[in-house]
């Protein structure tokens, strides 16, 4: 007698380039409207894992003052600098983490941010005994905006198919408002908007 398995599906893989560095995979423009739109920010930005400057331009767009730098050199921003052990500060940070480094970006977000700071996550992030014990006992999100349309990454000017397999959102620490999580979901429509 055969037996059948059944299993489950497994992820595709669509992070396929490292582009000149290690985990880079460029955030759609329409993943970063989605909080701009629903989140307020006031006074500068710093986008301190550029990349190509997606995301800096959506928030130059919006009119804010925008400092835009990366680890590597992707011919945006300032290049060689590690958002990690460099100095400065801004009033928010906003940017998409390299997921290995995400706890280490909060702690110095903490530090150098004088009112928000966003992240774009997976939302998985929200579990784990460690980040309980060390994030989100001490400084929880004010506010996490969960995506209901999926976010796919790809490397910059490939053929985009398809929808991607994990669920993201944007974590947002407000610092007059650190204390308590408060979960909505974004309007669903962004991913089909056209973005220049």
């Amino acid at each position: 007698m055969n037996k059948q398995f059944v299993t489950a599906p497994q992820p595709t893989l669509k992070r396929v380039a490292d582009m000149d560095g290690p985990d880079f995979y460029p955030t759609p423009k329409w993943a970063t409207y989605a909080l701009a739109d629903n989140e307020k920010f006031s006074g500068d930005v710093w986008e301190c894992a550029c990349g190509d400057g997606a995301m800096s331009e959506v928030f130059e767009d919006a009119g804010h003052d925008v400092r835009s730098s990366d680890l590597y050199d992707r011919g945006y921003g300032d290049a060689n600098v590690d958002f990690l052990t460099a100095s400065g500060r801004s009033d928010n940070i906003i940017t998409n983490p390299p997921f290995n480094a995400a706890e280490e970006f909060v702690s110095s977000c903490l530090d150098k941010s004088n009112k928000k700071f966003a992240l774009l996550l997976r939302l998985a992030f929200l579990e784990g005994a460690k980040r309980q014990q060390t994030i989100f006992n001490v400084a929880p999100p004010s506010k996490v905006w969960v995506f209901s349309e999926r976010i796919t990454f790809y490397p910059k000017d490939v053929v985009r198919k398809g929808s991607g397999t994990t669920a993201y959102a944007w974590f947002v620490w407000d610092k007059d408002k650190i204390g308590s999580t408060e979960i909505s979901w974004l309007p669903v429509g962004y991913k089909k908007m056209k973005f220049t």
